[in-house]
């Protein structure tokens, strides 16, 4: 779905990320991973068009990004930032509505595909018996599941996610990953998530994209990445592959 080519983003006269060429999207489920400052967030972002290349360009089904309006690019992309804006006084309800602007705008009364849409994206994150819970009352993996329902409710086919587990416990972060996994599963939507956990994301990618200081480092499925030489090459620390539990891939640890 996205074609980046001849991708070039600098801060100041340092270059965060260098693509001559990338496709993304033509999987269920995509895992983009890499060290702290690796550029996964900026090439998010980039998908998200909340930051814009220094040069090149980037296409989605064959348009150019720069060229599809904002309401028209909120109906086939959703979009969850690292850093989520705190939504005091908003229902768990509330914040699932949300996610219907694209579609409705503010004027537009409500139809009954609003209402549908709503309630599928709170029954499939299991937030229906939440629904009139303040958002900040919540915690941490039931306040994700609750944006996830957002994005679902904005039936957008691709979603991004910068790092939704980067504040929860393993339990809740395998959660959101499996409800993740789920959706493409159940609905085919392509979802592209920005992960730390190389164990978590091997787990639950169809890919995984590694980047390392802004470039591409690997591009392939999950059982190719976990070696020791592609592993010690990416986190530039030696790296061993430990077995997994039985019909499980195998585990990368630090040597």
């Amino acid at each position: 779905m996205f074609r980046l080519e001849g991708i070039r983003r600098l801060h100041g006269a340092r270059e965060v990320l260098a693509l001559d060429k990338l496709m993304l999207g033509g999987e269920g489920l995509t895992v983009v991973l890499g060290h702290n400052g690796s550029g996964k967030s900026t090439l998010l972002g980039l998908l998200a068009r909340t930051d814009t290349a220094t040069t090149g360009h980037i296409f989605l089904n064959d348009t150019p990004l720069a060229d599809i309006g904002q309401r028209k690019l909120a109906q086939q992309i959703a979009y969850l930032p690292q850093r989520l804006p705190p939504v005091p006084g908003l229902t768990l309800g509330e914040l699932v509505r949300l996610g219907r602007y694209p579609w409705r705008g503010a004027l537009r009364r409500w139809q009954v595909q609003d209402h549908t849409a709503v309630e599928a994206a709170l029954i499939a994150t299991g937030g229906m018996q939440h629904a009139e819970a303040l958002v900040e009352t919540m915690s941490g993996g039931e306040r994700q599941r609750g944006y996830i329902a957002m994005l679902l409710a904005q039936d957008a086919p691709i979603l991004l996610l910068d790092e939704p587990t980067s504040a929860l416990d393993p339990g809740h972060a395998y959660e959101v990953m499996r409800l993740l996994r789920g959706l493409v599963d159940a609905t085919g939507r392509r979802v592209i998530v920005v992960l730390h956990d190389v164990n978590l994301a091997a787990r639950f990618a169809d890919r995984m994209v590694a980047l390392r200081e802004g470039r591409i480092a690997f591009d392939g499925a999950p059982q190719a990445l976990l070696t020791p030489a592609i592993l010690s090459m990416l986190y530039a620390v030696p790296m061993q592959v430990a077995p997994g539990l039985a019909g499980q891939l195998p585990l990368a640890v630090v040597a």
